[in-house]
């Protein structure tokens, strides 16, 4: 044996009998063979996807979807995003090279993929939820809501409010004044001078120049301006028209605010949506909704943080039999700090229908109904004037103007009474709610990197999400199950919607004749690999 001072690799002249396969690429226990065998059983014509059902037709035949969505979920799982690095990868990557068969798509065909088809990766996305829930991975009664900023394909400079633009027109207004007193200048010194050209004075036509610069700039901010105006947005985005300036804790981006429903059970987000504003309030009922209907749970107990917190709201979700644990808002503590009774020192008396003050007087109910800036329609409560005048709590009740003290109770205010006894044995409920709902957006935006999107637009966005909560959901539930038993429960799934049909379509044939010619192989060289017990 001849000794080398180094591990010495194979010869690039060497020359072979056979080529290797490209089924050799990869190994029995690679990842990638569990996103074939999901892609595989999906029936990608009825999720949507362009040229799913397109049958022999005359011209260049396109990709098949099957394989583009192969491409972007293993893109995805493995931090690959770019249409372009896909396009590099998908040529010297041997996963890929196994995934796609060799084929070597362009960058052009791969982002307009994710553009097109954003529909079918949502419809997709929750197709990998009903296939977990059918595994038996979701626990289906307890979840959790909570909402992340991702940035957007935007700069916070190409986003406009309405004070931001009249300060801008103001600003200009200021330099074109300026610029103007100095042409008036120039003429003047041109007029004592008789022997220079006045058209060609010094900096006069430089300054002509830039005050004709600043018109256009000024008219395209008061056209931005009355577009707002126009239509009542309170932002104007110039690069992403969806995207808007999100501030939070004093800190701000230009993006999205994205919302999840995760299950308690392992961590698996089971609803999703992108919205553009910045509270939270009022996507409670819809994402709790959403979550009960993908779970078909018949009682969901829902936790989320005090930014949820909405009466409307909490109604919406009891009526639909979803139980909300949210920490009430406890507003801006005004009056406590100014040593004065708030409405929590005043108690309701329901046999009486009036509430008892902290002196011991009652108020009763004012005739009507009041509706308040929220849409609330209210019921109001006031003293009697005679007894305020006498009472020596007065001070610590009442403001100088006023006469009677007035409490307003919400027409469905014992709603928000069984939320506060429910909540007041809830403490660990609440410490589990972080641990639960935090752990995707951990994971997306400090493991995977995945903190801005790379697409314009709501519904581009919203397709893009799908792929990074799909990737998410799969790389867990791969973690979870294991590469043989994930494989094996999505055939014995596969098997059961077939029976459970009665006779099988010509699309779910076809789903599972691909499936098994895939997998089936796979299964026998696994058996052939495992060792013997005997």
């Amino acid at each position: 044996m001849t000794n080398h001072a180094f591990k010495t690799g194979e010869s690039r002249d060497q020359t072979s009998l056979l080529p290797a396969r490209i089924e050799d690429y990869v190994g029995p226990d690679n990842p990638v063979r569990a996103i074939e065998s999901f892609v595989g059983a999906l029936d990608l014509a009825k999720l949507g996807f362009r040229h799913a059902d397109r049958g022999v037709e005359v011209g260049q035949p396109p990709y098949d979807p099957a394989d583009l969505l192969k491409l972007y979920l293993y893109g995805y799982i493995n931090q690959i995003r770019s249409s372009r690095r896909l396009e590099r990868e998908a040529c010297r990557n041997l996963e890929l090279i196994w995934l796609m068969k060799n084929l070597r798509p362009g960058y052009r065909t791969i982002a307009n993929f994710r553009k097109e088809n954003w529909k079918a990766l949502k419809a997709a996305n929750r197709s990998f939820v009903l296939l977990v829930r059918e595994l038996g991975l979701v626990g289906g009664s307890v979840v959790a809501i909570d909402g992340s900023f991702f940035h957007g394909d935007a700069s916070k400079a190409s986003i406009f409010t309405r004070k931001r633009l009249a300060d801008q027109i103001a600003k200009l207004d200021q330099e074109i004044e300026a610029y103007g007193k100095s042409l008036e200048d120039n003429d003047a010194a041109e007029a004592k001078d008789q022997s220079k050209d006045r058209a060609g004075g010094p900096g006069g036509g430089d300054i002509g120049d830039k005050v004709a610069a600043l018109m256009a700039k000024r008219s395209r901010a008061q056209a931005d301006l009355d577009r707002l105006e126009e239509s009542g947005e309170t932002q104007l985005s110039l690069t992403d028209p969806d995207a808007r300036l999100l501030v939070k804790n004093g800190q701000g981006i230009a993006g999205y605010n994205v919302q999840t429903v995760v299950d308690e059970k392992h961590k698996l987000i089971v609803a999703s949506e992108v919205v553009n504003d910045s509270s939270d309030v009022g996507q409670l009922h819809a994402m709790a909704k959403a979550a009960k209907d993908a779970l078909e749970a018949e009682a969901l107990h829902v936790l989320a943080d005090e930014g949820y917190y909405n009466s409307l709201e909490l109604k919406a979700c009891e009526d639909d039999g979803i139980v909300a644990y949210v920490p009430p808002s406890e507003g801006n503590g005004k009056l406590e700090k100014q040593r004065r009774f708030s409405r929590k020192d005043f108690s309701y008396e329901a046999t009486a229908d009036a509430y008892r003050c902290p002196a011991g007087a009652s108020l009763y109910p004012m005739k009507g109904r009041f509706q308040n800036t929220s849409g609330r329609v209210e019921i109001r409560y006031a003293s009697r004037k005679a007894i305020c005048d006498t009472c020596q709590l007065r001070a610590r009740c009442l403001s100088r103007k006023a006469t009677t003290r007035i409490i307003s109770r919400w027409e469905h205010e014992d709603v928000l009474e069984r939320h506060r006894a429910r909540m007041h044995g809830a403490d660990e409920l609440m410490r589990r709610r972080s641990a639960i709902v935090e752990h995707p957006f951990g994971t997306l935006k400090c493991r995977a990197g995945y903190r801005h999107f790379l697409v314009r637009g709501f519904n581009k966005v919203r397709g893009e999400w799908s792929l990074m909560a799909l990737c998410y959901n799969f790389t867990r539930v791969l973690n979870i199950m294991g590469l043989e038993r994930f494989v094996a429960c999505v055939a014995k799934v596969l098997l059961s919607r077939l029976h459970a049909s009665g006779a099988a379509t010509a699309r779910l044939q076809i789903a599972l004749q691909r499936f098994l010619v895939h997998i089936t192989p796979w299964f026998a060289l696994r058996r052939y690999q495992r060792p013997s017990l005997a």
